[in-house]
């Protein structure tokens, strides 16, 4: 090892070590490396919305190109060596993703997901429904899922090679979200998922939701994905770290014969919700310490997200948190924690 090598080396260690012994601090946590998805503990969230593009509302999709897709894979890829990404859904702009994976031997797998809609009215917790779901909308949104669990079984099959694990619904039982879920017919769908593919299959919640309501669920998965974002629960970087380790704690307490995925967790770098909790310095280091964690503690996690999505959000706060979260700006360049990661790869 060079000189300039070792000095980062010892750096990055010691900024490790400020938030406890990897290797000894959380052993109830600490998974079998038989317990990492696809063999990774390194992984990102992929959504690849452009400027002007965006997911179906309920009026059609703007989804990215092939060329653009292509792109960002041979980006995260290529230039960033993941080997293992997550997508949200199962629709048209998903099985692209998956097409091109295949067609261009892209060494990627993928976490495939399956949208669930709304099929019960959370207007009396979710802060942004100012009023109830329609019934008919509640009941076509039940005939619109079926259908998304039928695309997500086909696409499992037919791409199987690639998709390592199928992810039924996201944040559809906490109860401050707006697509809510019955658990008891969240189950039957995954009962209806398993029985249909080969892959291990889980499904996408907050780690509270997990660690309090979760044992009926997991009791049906071959693994819970949770996330953790301290930086949501008003914590700095510093208070965020160690939060963070809780929240999984948390969870190991709950349900300890569950296998452990980290489906979400990162760090905004700009939000008018965070003011200066939110920063490209802290994303670094945020990133830099829960890889170096999750490897240690074999734990596959999916840092959220690839990329900056100015679709999302409140379309009239350009600085909302919900846009910010990417590795990469929307334009495809990469954010200071890929900047100091290229350069470590260059000096070595």
């Amino acid at each position: 090892m060079n000189r300039a090598l070792k000095t980062i080396a010892i750096a990055l260690l010691v900024a490790l070590s400020s938030c406890g012994n990897l290797s000894t601090q959380e052993p109830d946590i600490q998974q079998s490396k038989r317990d990492l998805l696809s063999g990774t503990h390194k992984a990102v969230c992929y959504s690849g919305f452009r400027a002007g593009q965006y997911p179906d509302r309920g009026e059609g999709a703007v989804n990215p190109s092939r060329e653009q897709i292509l792109e960002d894979l041979r980006i995260l890829t290529d230039k960033e060596d993941f080997k293992l990404i997550r997508l949200y859904d199962s629709g048209e702009n998903s099985a692209t993703v998956l097409e091109l994976i295949q067609e261009h031997k892209i060494d990627l797998k993928v976490m495939l997901g399956i949208w669930l809609n709304a099929e019960l009215s959370n207007h009396e917790t979710c802060a942004w429904l100012t009023e109830p779901i329609p019934e008919e909308t509640l009941a076509a949104n039940k005939l619109i899922n079926r259908a998304e669990i039928e695309k997500g079984i086909a696409l499992a099959n037919q791409y199987r090679k690639i998709v390592v694990a199928v992810n039924v619904g996201n944040e559809t039982l906490v109860d401050w979200n707006d697509h809510r879920v019955d658990v008891d017919t969240l189950i039957s769908y995954v009962q209806h998922v398993k029985k249909n593919i080969k892959q291990p299959v889980t499904v996408a919640e907050n780690y509270e939701w997990w660690a309090a309501q979760g044992k009926k669920l997991a009791a049906e998965l071959d693994f819970i994905a949770i996330h953790i974002y301290p930086v949501w629960e008003n914590r700095d970087i510093e208070e965020g770290i160690r939060y963070s380790i809780e929240n999984v704690q948390k969870v190991r307490d709950s349900l300890p014969e569950s296998r452990i995925v980290i489906s979400e967790a990162g760090w905004a770098t700009t939000a008018s919700e965070f003011g200066e909790r939110a920063s490209e310095e802290k994303q670094q280091r945020y990133y830099d310490w829960l890889m170096e964690w999750s490897k240690q503690m074999n734990i596959t996690t999916f840092f959220f997200s690839a990329f900056d999505e100015p679709w999302k959000g409140d379309p009239g706060n350009p600085l909302g948190a919900e846009k910010h979260w990417g590795l990469y700006f929307e334009n495809r360049t990469p954010k200071l924690v890929l900047q100091k990661n290229s350069m470590r790869k260059s000096i070595q």
